[in-house]
């Protein structure tokens, strides 16, 4: 086996320019040929190209041949190739997956970018570009995330365009006399007996959310791709059960998958400074995020859009259904 590997390597050097000089080709190196999805221990020049297009729509000079020089070939669809870069640098043209956010919070995830009346735009949530309902519409975007070292207006990639107002749970003071009378009573006894607690007649509005989303406009189309990072494009959209299997590419744990645990879930969910909001017909997964990923895109197997990552722990991950996000800013791909 060294000495084909070898002999490979001598063809390689030989060829390498001509093959990276095709059309499409990005790459090219020796590795075990794969057949009908199987690798099979054969060594092989592998060519990787950009893109895989049907033979009839390229040039003869850019086909690369079935064998070279009685080796066999092999081509593999890699995407293009770049450096990498961290998910909380600055990206131009920005993918989903990496960092974002108003000026006022730390960063989230740009999740993907959706279609409303013609316009393309980013969806994220309302916490991540519009602050918790605090921002203004015309508010800059940034990319990355003040928290990632940035400012405005040196990185700021769009404007808030929309967002579905989060209504949190409050309490006001009871107007009910008998609740009001029962407190009164209860200081009394608590002040005879020396006890410095102080009961408050309290009334509870429970208002429940389907969504935290929210919209963006860019400030230059160009500054950011259709592409979800390590993911590629959306597909389609779809729903997730019990069961499905999805992934998300988030700024703070990048990749990561996991498997719909639960549906119609209602969820008290903390946004910190004492404010908790409900969310009804939720769906949630384990451990696949941490702070910082909110905002993601959360895609099934097979690349269709499924929801829309929030919140979580350590152990759980919860994920608006997508198909609420469309309902509630009349959204497309």
């Amino acid at each position: 086996m060294n000495r084909g590997l070898d002999e490979l390597r001598a063809t390689l050097a030989g060829v390498r320019r001509d093959l990276l000089a095709r059309e499409h080709v990005v790459a090219a190196g020796i590795g075990y040929k794969t057949v009908g999805g199987k690798r099979t221990d054969a060594l092989s020049i592998i060519c990787s190209v950009a893109k895989k297009v049907p033979e009839a729509l390229l040039a003869a000079d850019d086909l690369v041949p079935k064998e070279i020089q009685g080796i066999p070939t092999d081509v593999v669809e890699t995407g293009h190739l770049r450096a990498l870069q961290a998910r909380t640098d600055r990206w131009r043209p920005a993918p989903g997956g990496v960092s974002i956010g108003h000026p006022s919070i730390t960063a989230g995830t740009l999740g993907c970018l959706v279609k409303k009346g013609g316009e393309t735009l980013i969806l994220s949530n309302n916490h991540v570009l519009a602050a918790e309902n605090a921002a203004a519409i015309g508010d800059p975007i940034l990319q990355p995330g003040t928290y990632d070292g940035r400012s405005d207006p040196a990185d700021r990639i769009a404007v808030l365009q929309e967002f579905v107002p989060i209504r949190f749970l409050s309490t006001e003071p009871s107007d009910c006399t008998v609740a009001r009378s029962v407190a009164v009573l209860a200081n009394v006894l608590a002040n005879l007996v020396g006890s410095r607690t102080r009961l408050l007649a309290v009334r509870f509005q429970e208002e429940e959310n389907r969504v935290d989303a929210a919209l963006a406009m860019p400030v230059n189309p160009a500054d950011l791709s259709a592409e979800i990072l390590e993911l590629g494009t959306i597909r389609a959209i779809g729903s997730a059960g019990l069961g499905t299997a999805v992934r998300k590419s988030g700024r703070t744990t990048g990749l990561t998958s996991g498997e719909i645990l639960q549906v119609d879930v209602t969820a008290d969910i903390s946004y910190g400074a004492g404010l908790t909001a409900r969310f009804t017909d939720q769906i949630m997964a384990g451990a696949m995020s941490s702070g910082g990923d909110s905002g993601s895109a959360v895609l099934d197997l097979e690349n269709n859009l499924v929801g829309l990552l929030f919140a979580g722990s350590d152990t759980t991950t919860v994920i608006n259904p997508i198909s609420h996000v469309v309902d509630a800013l009349g959204i497309g791909l």
